[in-house]
């Protein structure tokens, strides 16, 4: 019975750990961008885009096409750092420990 003890003790640590880790990344902001810095967009934790930056030189009706390229270019960058920032967020809560493919937490 102790090791039930023990293993309920460890889940409701790894649980309130968790609860931290979710608070941090949510008050976490991603700044992506792309065309070397013109286009920057902001992401909040939870993934909303939180602001967009443009600089006035790609404002020009001609460049309509390149300017929307460049805001899926930079929302997909900061996208990409977030997950990288929540995966090394995740592996300090978890010890490391590799979850199977596809089995994410929180459940």
């Amino acid at each position: 019975m102790k090791n039930l003890s023990g293993l309920m003790k460890q889940a409701s640590q790894m649980q309130a750990k968790m609860q931290e880790m979710q608070a941090k990344v949510e008050a976490m902001v991603i700044e992506g961008q792309s065309g070397a810095g013109m286009v920057r967009v902001s992401l909040s934790g939870a993934g909303v885009l939180k602001s967009v930056a443009i600089d006035p030189k790609l404002a020009d009706p001609a460049e309509m096409e390149m300017l929307q390229d460049l805001l899926v270019a930079a929302h997909a960058d900061a996208k990409r750092k977030l997950d990288t920032a929540m995966q090394a967020e995740m592996a300090q809560v978890t010890g490391g420990l590799q979850l199977p493919p596809g089995m994410k937490l929180p459940f």
